[in-house]
């Protein structure tokens, strides 16, 4: 029993160790601090969306010239070795191991955690314009959606993702200044609407309650 909570133990530990690992390395691309990487994946998500979107390509013809770009210069390189008398490649070890799976399968079960709890978070939060702007945003989200199909929102979504947090990181204390003095104005925009018109209505309530319960 005590070898089966040692295996249980250390493989969630394992797959902790993995999963903040694969966090580590995505906000490695997000910030740029791999570009190489960053630069080939926005790269590749630009030429995509050219290709389908601007030349009017279809995915699975996409997918068949990317296919076939592999396959050709593979097969050259193996021919070659061949003729020149070498050893060709052993490609039968060419396979997706089960800790990538496992470490793919768990940060996208981390990101929806983080989504829903996200979600819970917003909808408990006291102070209404948090709610109002998460809501405004949606709003805006779902009108820009409308706008485009999911590839160009896909590619609009990448595009922010790849710069967006670098800015906020580069201009992080301006952002959080500022960020500052809208919640101060806000919140003394909501004490004027609580004062002048909210309080009103109540006290017109209750006033009204009372007349009725005198009668």
């Amino acid at each position: 029993m005590s070898a089966e909570n040692h295996d249980f133990s250390s493989t969630a530990t394992e797959t902790h160790a993995s999963s903040s690992k694969s966090d580590n390395i995505m906000r490695d691309i997000v910030l740029w601090r791999r570009k190489k990487l960053s630069a080939t994946i926005l790269l590749a998500i630009t030429a995509t969306w050219v290709v389908m979107e601007v030349y009017q390509f279809n995915f699975l013809t996409v997918i068949s010239w990317v296919a076939m770009f592999v396959v050709a210069p593979v097969f050259i390189w193996a021919n070659m070795l061949r003729l020149l008398g070498k050893e060709t490649p052993d490609m039968s070890n060419l396979e997706v191991t089960e800790a990538f799976a496992l470490e793919t399968a768990n940060s996208v079960r981390a990101w929806i955690e983080e989504g829903i709890r996200w979600m819970f978070q917003v909808s408990a939060e006291k102070e209404w314009f948090v709610f109002v702007g998460v809501v405004a945003g949606l709003g805006l989200l779902s009108y820009v959606g409308n706008c485009f199909d999911f590839l160009t929102f896909i590619f609009i979504g990448t595009m922010l993702g790849m710069t967006v947090p670098v800015i906020y990181v580069k201009q992080e204390d301006k952002i959080k200044s500022f960020m500052e003095r809208l919640k101060a104005k806000c919140r003394s925009s909501y004490e004027v609407v609580d004062e002048k018109v909210i309080k009103k209505i109540t006290n017109r309530i209750a006033k009204e309650k009372e007349e009725k319960k005198t009668e």
